[in-house]
């Protein structure tokens, strides 16, 4: 008796593992907001990360969410359109900001954790037009002499692009929205709110993917 072939999308789905999935690399997903586009001289204001995991059915999904207010450091320049755009007041005590060398300390030891139990031996960044996030962030790791940055120094996972080949859309509340993802406007430009929905973008398309049957790799044929 002939059986019917199981999908490659209803396979055993928790062998999915970052190690497996990303060839070794660990993604976590960063946005900052910052006092202007040029991450050698503009202050860094805010940055958060949400660390991803795969879950038992072999879904991947947000784990944590890490959120820091950054205070700009010695010297640092404040473009008055940007932070008019964001809203952020940089010098207001209610933020509750930290130094740079502070925040990305704190926020790197978790991630490192994640990288180390996922066996994998390095974090990729993943942002919605990531370079900017990226340089960002190792440009203020540089400033605090960070030797420990999980991040990859050049590569990275943007979801902008992704977005397009996905969903037809670069534009981040608008692939959410084609997503299904829920997105407040209003609770746009704040690090965390915007990491968050990153996040869950872009565990839609990992996840979307896989279920259309592109992972796991399907053996090339000869013929």
């Amino acid at each position: 008796m002939s059986q019917t072939p199981t999908p490659a999308s209803t396979a055993p789905a928790a062998a999915v593992t970052m190690q497996e999935r990303f060839r070794g690399y660990m993604p976590v997903v960063i946005d900052v907001e910052t006092a202007g586009f040029n991450a050698k001289t503009d202050a860094l204001l805010e940055v958060a990360a949400v660390i991803l995991e795969f879950n038992q059915a072999g879904q991947l999904q947000p784990a944590k969410s890490l959120h820091y207010h950054v205070e700009p450091f010695e010297g640092a320049n404040i473009e008055q359109a940007a932070i008019d755009f964001n809203g952020i007041d940089p010098h207001s005590p209610l933020r509750g900001a930290v130094a740079e060398s502070e925040a990305l300390k704190d926020m790197f030891k978790p991630i490192r954790k994640a990288q180390k139990d996922a066996g994998c031996q390095r974090c990729i960044l993943v942002g919605h037009n990531a370079t900017f996030d990226h340089s960002f962030v190792m440009a203020a790791a540089e400033r605090a002499q960070l030797k420990r940055n999980p991040f990859h120094p050049f590569v990275t996972f943007d979801t902008a692009a992704l977005a397009a080949v996905f969903l037809g859309q670069t534009v981040l509340i608008k692939a959410c929205q084609a997503a299904g993802i829920a997105f407040d406007s209003k609770q746009a430009h704040s690090a965390l709110y915007d990491t968050e929905r990153t996040a869950e973008l872009f565990c839609y398309m990992v996840n979307r993917y896989q279920d259309l049957g592109g992972w796991p790799l399907q053996p090339a044929s000869n013929s």
